[in-house]
């Protein structure tokens, strides 16, 4: 069975978490963790998305950003690839650093945005890394600073979350600093980050209670919002897969997309499934995984069985430079 494909689309709110393989740390001191800003601040000031919140956390990080022109797959490879090969040549690795598929969820503005902020700028205090909100005023290595104006990373957008706090920026600043300080006492937050249920719904609680009442809520695990906010995004999804592919239900199983890609490149079906590396296989290949892995939800692992790969060789060519025009090979005639 295929895991749920990203819900990914421009103009949305997401909360993404990436975690070094392993456990490995991916900002072990000041030169990863600055590089890794540059390259946010890039995007950022490229008008990719706009960055609300952010925390390096030495083998993770978390960012809350809303996509403006792209999609967030195409900015966080941007983001992701770069860092990763100057990382490795500076440490002299190879391969992987981050798993394989950062977790990304899709969240609804209200109440969630300055929910989001300030979980995640207080990650460093639950951590026990800064010992209070003090420490936290002046720490380099979360947005907290950026918004209190401590720290001038211009690129970042402080003027979305002041503005929820007054009109003028010092009172402002003082309120949001309130309101983050109320929030160290409720420690780790599952329905910011749990399953879909306990997500959608803001907690056990309220889980509970709508389970006594007999009534039925939408959820789902990518995404953070009320029951309503659930239905439409998972419609809205729906609606963009069926017309960019062309495919109506679920998602296409592994032979389907084997057959369309074989089809599309003329290129048997029986030599993409084999060992064979002519350049016109490869590329079919490669093709087949992008879709497979990036569009529909499929894991690499699953990928690599039907294929007879390794997983290893399916996820370098799923996130690899993207093909382009990637849906014409699957979309029907």
């Amino acid at each position: 069975m295929p895991r749920h494909a990203r819900l990914d689309a421009p103009g949305t709110l997401h909360h993404v978490i990436g975690r070094g393989l392993e456990g490995v740390l991916v900002f072990p001191a000041t030169e990863e963790r600055e590089d890794f800003l540059q390259r946010l601040g890039k995007l950022s000031e490229a008008g990719a998305w706009r960055v609300y919140a952010w925390a390096l956390m030495g083998n993770h990080f978390h960012l809350l950003v809303q996509t403006c022109e792209q999609s967030l797959s195409w900015c966080m490879r941007r983001l992701l690839t770069g860092y990763v090969v100057n990382f490795n040549r500076r440490h002299h690795r190879f391969g992987h650093l981050f798993q394989n598929r950062y977790k990304s969820i899709l969240c609804q503005d209200e109440p969630y945005l300055l929910e989001l902020t300030r979980y995640i700028h207080l990650n460093p205090v639950r951590a026990g890394i800064v010992k209070s909100l003090r420490g936290l005023r002046t720490y380099p290595w979360t947005g907290h600073a950026t918004l209190v104006g401590r720290n001038g990373r211009t690129w970042q957008d402080t003027d979305t979350i002041l503005a929820r706090f007054g009109r003028r920026t010092r009172d402002a600043i003082r309120r949001y600093e309130e309101f983050v300080g109320e929030g160290v006492s409720l420690g780790r937050r599952p329905e910011l980050t749990g399953g879909g249920l306990i997500r959608s719904q803001g907690g056990w609680s309220e889980v509970i209670s709508l389970r006594r009442k007999g009534q039925v809520a939408a959820s789902d695990a990518r995404i953070l919002g009320e029951s309503d906010f659930v239905e439409q995004v998972l419609a809205n999804a729906e609606a963009r897969v069926k017309e960019t592919l062309g495919w109506r239900g679920r998602a296409p199983t592994l032979p389907a997309m084997l057959e369309a890609v074989a089809g599309r490149t003329g290129v048997e079906a029986a030599r993409i499934r084999s060992g064979n590396r002519q350049r016109d296989v490869a590329h079919a290949r490669r093709i087949l995984c992008q879709l497979a892995v990036n569009r529909c939800g499929y894991s690499g692992a699953a990928v690599a069985r039907f294929l007879g790969a390794t997983t290893s060789l399916v996820n370098r060519l799923a996130y690899t430079a993207e093909v382009p025009a990637l849906e014409k090979y699957l979309r029907r005639e």
